[in-house]
């Protein structure tokens, strides 16, 4: 009988975020049907790992090949070199599409590469890159598969990247909604406690500038409702976010416990689920409001529409700024029954369409084709 699958998974970082929550989910439920070797192109950002189930057997990679960097055949041929070991190639975003391009520059004996994109970093979150865009179409054509999760990113593959089906996948994310039916734990984020009267919005999100979570601390100072903030997550954006509250007088009203794992503990604490990102395509930190029956307070990023129940339109945010982010936080804390409402139909929804067991059974299917190995992560 054939051994696990052996794995690679290239990442420009580690730390937790959609993509990496997703493939750690994904690790977690094949079990000790894959072994999983992790690239972090940002050796110490590893915060993710600390969701991976024990009894899964992974490694992170020491001193790999270096993901980053100018086109170079001879950076392109050590990646390739390095992938030969492994059954099949995981590769995640730009920071990972080197994977993909050094298959195409070498491809003798280079095992399958499944591509995942999953959205963009702030410097083509208003405007793609051209010289990216002919990157990508370059080296998008030596991969098994590209994979995104949105409508949005799949029209943009198809119209922009000029890539079609079979090579272009979407395969919405998912989440274990059962989980988020439970009664949340009070004391689930250190240093959060609610008081009388508040209305607590809550975000989950890594701490870059993507996220553009000093807005969301400018959105909420400006509301006239009572309101705690609590943003789960980390990264390098946590001094800047938390002097944007000391500039508006509310470090008192925010909370940032840090990256907490098993969000189905914590979000049924908040009334409201918020999310102010400059580019989003399918954030599964709102699906998890979905899930815990939450209204969801948001800028109209990616598939933000298409996602939450239609009881819930009036609360996205078409401008995308913080004024009328702002304007949609306050509507939803002084409208308690209607966030009832809302919160009903976002997890019927939720649990309608966006349960992980459809995500898992896709991506498993896909990664057993791509490997040429039928039935061996099931």
């Amino acid at each position: 009988m054939p051994g696990p699958l052996n794995i690679l998974h290239m990442h420009s970082s580690f730390d937790l975020g959609g993509k990496e929550a997703r493939a750690v989910r994904l690790m977690n439920a094949f079990g000790d049907r894959a072994r999983h070797t992790i690239v972090s192109g940002v050796p110490d950002a590893l915060s993710a790992r600390d969701a991976i189930a024990k009894g899964v057997s992974y490694e992170i990679a020491q001193s790999p090949p270096p993901l980053a960097g100018g086109p170079s055949v001879a950076r392109f041929e050590a990646i390739a070199k390095f992938m030969r070991r492994f059954d099949l190639v995981l590769s995640y975003n730009w920071g990972g599409i080197d994977a993909v391009m050094a298959k195409r520059a070498f491809p003798k004996n280079a095992p399958p590469v499944v591509h995942h994109e999953d959205g963009f970093n702030a410097d083509e979150a208003v405007r793609l890159k051209a010289r990216r865009t002919i990157y990508r179409r370059l080296a998008f054509g030596a991969a098994h598969a590209v994979v995104v999760p949105s409508v949005t990113l799949e029209h943009l593959a198809r119209t922009v990247w000029k890539i079609a089906p079979p090579l272009l996948r979407r395969i919405p994310n998912g989440i274990q909604t059962s989980l988020y039916a439970r009664q949340p734990d009070p004391g689930a984020i250190p240093g959060f406690e609610r008081k009388p009267g508040e209305i607590v919005v809550g975000a989950l999100a890594g701490l870059r500038e993507v996220k553009n979570l000093p807005a969301l601390v400018r959105a909420v100072a400006g509301c006239s409702a009572r309101i705690r903030l609590v943003i789960v997550g980390e990264g390098p954006e946590r001094a800047k976010i938390e002097q944007t509250a000391a500039n508006m007088a509310m470090t008192g009203q925010l909370v940032m416990p840090g990256f907490l794992p098993n969000p189905h503990r914590y979000v049924g604490l908040f009334d409201i689920m918020s999310l102010s990102s400059l580019s989003e395509q399918f954030p599964i930190s709102i699906v998890e409001g979905m899930a815990a029956g939450l209204p969801i307070a948001a800028t109209n990023a990616g598939d933000m529409l298409h996602m939450v129940a239609r009881e819930n339109w009036s609360l996205i945010d078409e401008h995308r700024n913080e004024v009328g982010l702002r304007d949609v936080i306050q509507a939803a804390a002084e409208n308690p029954a209607g966030r009832g409402i809302v919160g009903k139909a976002n997890r019927a929804k939720a649990v309608a369409e966006f349960d992980e067991k459809t995500m898992i059974a896709a991506y498993r299917a896909l990664y057993e084709d791509a490997a040429g190995r039928p039935g061996s992560l099931t």
